[in-house]
């Protein structure tokens, strides 16, 4: 239900993502450097626990790779504003504040773009199931992860009560590394292109492969 996606999968996940994330490098012919953004992320780091020898290295950007301490109460709140019937309301409501700092110049459209999409059949439900995402099954992984990995977090990310503390954690925990993108929130590759392109380029030097 995210954008152009197929609204028809019978579940959704960490573990359905890294599934399909799997498959597409096994048939691509791997081994790969994995990319994942927010859930994405999680997805990634299951991959390159299942199959190292498949992954060369990860970067996550605004990732999710553990559950919020966030109270019932709240988590309630997120499901009902969430909720199929008015997700693509809430969403647009919503989108600018993932998006603090420095917007894209395009941001107006892009949003359009996104509520169009959710107002498509299926699409609103799918996303709201989305939403529901246990991370726990990433975290549980984190431990077996041997890939080279890069962090890539905005300063202004309002996902993260301090998203310095989180990307350091995430990166410590995976003996990788941190590069925090100045006046950037959810999306630093679409808010900051230039500066969150040259880390991604640099990492990719340094394990000696070339985009």
């Amino acid at each position: 239900g995210h954008g152009d996606s197929d609204a028809g999968f019978a579940t959704y996940g960490d573990a359905e993502t890294a599934g399909d994330v799997l498959a597409l490098v096994e048939e691509l012919g791997g081994p790969a450097v994995i990319v994942g953004n927010s859930m994405g992320a999680a997805a990634a780091v299951i991959v390159a626990a299942e199959r190292p020898d498949l992954v060369n290295g990860l970067v996550l950007v605004g990732p999710f790779v553990r559950n919020g301490k966030i109270s019932a109460a709240q988590r309630l709140v997120l499901r009902v504003a969430m909720a199929p019937l008015w997700a693509s309301s809430a969403w647009k409501a919503y989108l600018p504040k993932l998006y603090a700092g420095r917007r894209p110049d395009d941001f107006d459209a892009y949003r359009a773009q996104v509520v169009a999409a959710l107002h498509l059949p299926g699409h609103a439900k799918a996303f709201s199931r989305t939403t529901h995402t246990d991370h726990a099954p990433a975290e549980a992984r984190l431990g077996e992860i041997s890939a080279p990995t890069l962090v890539i977090m905005g300063d202004k990310d309002p996902d993260f009560p301090d998203p310095t503390v989180e990307a350091n954690w995430i990166a410590a925990t995976l003996h990788g590394k941190a590069v925090m993108v100045p006046d950037a929130g959810h999306y630093p590759q679409a808010q900051q292109p230039e500066i969150t392109n040259s880390a991604v380029l640099g990492f990719l030097t340094a394990l000696d492969i070339h985009a």
